[in-house]
């Protein structure tokens, strides 16, 4: 007999083969196998599978397109034989193994052992729907929708498992992701909502701890949105919050990088003194709003300070002979305020990431508004040298520091401290000649000797920052008078000639 041609249509055959030649094929190919019917069924539901895994989605030589197309009228055969129930099922589950190689978009990590275990369950479940041609569609259709709809997943940490394009909301696209915390993540998406604006959506675990944190930052959002309207203050604003399975999601305004990141992208190169002023008054201010409102922000370092515009220009160091990022603009917010404190409610006894941790805190002397300043002025030294002041995570090895920049601790405060194995007759029991006092001595200097200019502005800088970082936080620097200091001069004048242009507006 001649060899059959074949259009590329499905199941359509040329018109000048008889009948009787066209059976005569499909009897030929059901007698080529010597296997069983349920071995013939399990290999064309293997070439399907491997069909939809991908291994033919590039393209065909004609050889290939003819013999696919042959698996596929011999398929077409098979179901004219079945049962109508057993069709839909095979169809079904053909549905099914493709949507499951498009959400992996043709990598789904499985093993082959993985893989054949698989085709053995779906071996399995359509012999038991051959054997009961009664069984009902509804619950296949349930089947299908079940594997269909992919259920919210935790990993191992309680970070919710997402992936790019994912909806949360039926309104927030997840575009990508910006960083990562031991709070949770924090993502980019695309607000469906409000004409595709682009957002920063924080994920918070779904672990109790984070979650009790997460709510309790929301309610401190909502009071300072009501209490800062009109965004005088560089504190983020939220704009919406809602509880996803579990995780408590915070929608942002989108912003750029944060300062130590910038700091880290740039070589650790430091920022100029102008840069560091306007960022410090900017953050002294916003702080300041903060303890006015009989709130303790408790967790101020350079990741959560947060350009709005990241943006730079790109400069030659001819000294360094490398290429040095200058930003454009260091306007900058404030963010975080999963561990902001009111006056009135319960202090826990630690608070702070280490660096910027406050020696009151450390010698558990209890805390209050001023450790938000210590940290302010461990910031703008950061800022000043790129690197950070107090390298350590050793609470006796941080306090040999602060003694070797900023000077002896103060005998009232080392009788107060509850921590006995710090002190030794009134002093810090510290070893200078052992391997962590080695360190310590070439590590740190005395505060001034890390100016790198005697310039009026430097001097002015480094003056306000050991104001800051004053022992005693009854006589450390408040905000209010961080405000005044002449490092600030310019911006007085600015605030002095608007008010004088506002009176005599008034006055007209």
């Amino acid at each position: 007999m001649r060899h059959l041609k074949r259009l590329r249509s499905p199941g359509m055959w040329l018109d000048e083969y008889s009948w009787e030649e066209r059976m005569a094929f499909v009897k030929r190919r059901k007698c080529d196998s010597h296997s069983s019917e349920r071995e013939n069924r399990s290999r064309r539901t293997e070439r399907r599978y491997k069909t939809y895994e991908g291994h033919y989605l590039e393209p065909r030589s004609q050889n290939q397109r003819l013999d696919f197309h042959d698996a596929y009228i011999y398929d077409h055969d098979f179901d004219m034989v079945c049962d109508e129930n057993s069709r839909e099922d095979l169809c079904r589950n053909a549905d099914l193994d493709w949507h499951h190689y498009s959400k992996s978009s043709g990598r789904s990590g499985r093993s082959a052992r993985s893989r054949r275990s698989s085709r053995r369950q779906r071996d399995k479940r359509r012999r038991r729907s051959h054997s009961r041609p009664g069984s009902s569609s509804t619950r296949s259709h349930h089947r299908r929708s079940r594997k269909r709809s992919r259920s919210v997943e935790d990993d191992d940490e309680g970070h919710l498992i997402y992936h790019i394009g994912d909806m949360l909301r039926a309104r927030y696209e997840i575009v990508c992701t910006l960083g990562e915390g031991a709070f949770g993540k924090v993502v980019e998406c695309i607000d469906h909502s409000n004409d595709g604006a682009r957002v920063a959506l924080k994920i918070i675990k779904n672990i109790d701890r984070y979650r009790e944190a997460a709510v309790s930052e929301v309610e401190v959002l909502q009071q300072l949105k009501t209490l800062d309207c009109e965004k005088r203050y560089a504190c983020v604003h939220m704009l919406d919050w809602f509880d996803y399975h579990g995780h408590i999601c915070i929608a942002f305004e989108l912003l750029g990088l944060s300062t130590y990141d910038f700091l880290k992208e740039n070589n650790f190169q430091p920022f100029s003194v102008d840069h560091i002023r306007h960022m410090a008054y900017q953050i002294i201010r916003a702080v300041q709003f903060l303890h006015k409102n009989k709130l303790t922000h408790t967790d101020l370092k350079p990741e959560n300070i947060l350009f709005i515009n990241s943006d730079y220009d790109m400069h030659y160091n001819r000294e360094m002979k490398r290429d040095e990022r200058k930003l454009k603009n260091p306007d900058i917010k404030i963010v975080d305020f999963g561990n902001a404190t009111y006056d009135h409610e319960h202090h826990t006894s630690v608070v702070s990431t280490r660096h910027y941790r406050a020696p009151e805190v450390i010698l558990d002397l209890g805390w209050d508004h001023a450790c938000d300043v210590w940290s302010v002025g461990c910031i703008l030294i950061e800022y000043y040298l790129g690197t950070t002041l107090f390298q350590t995570h050793d609470s006796k090895e941080h306090l040999a520091m602060m003694e070797r920049v900023l000077g002896p601790i103060p005998r009232n405060l080392l009788e107060k401290t509850k921590k006995r194995r710090y002190v030794h007759r009134y002093k810090l029991d510290w070893d200078v000649h052992s391997s962590s006092g080695r360190y310590v001595r070439k590590h740190c200097k005395p505060l001034k000797h890390y100016m790198a200019s005697r310039s009026e502005d430097h001097l002015q800088l480094f003056d306000l920052i050991e104001k800051m970082m004053e022992y005693d936080p009854a006589k450390r620097l408040s905000l209010e008078q961080a405000l005044r200091h002449p490092f600030f001069s310019c911006y007085h004048k600015r605030s002095s000639s608007s008010s004088k242009r506002s009176s005599s507006s008034k006055k007209c």
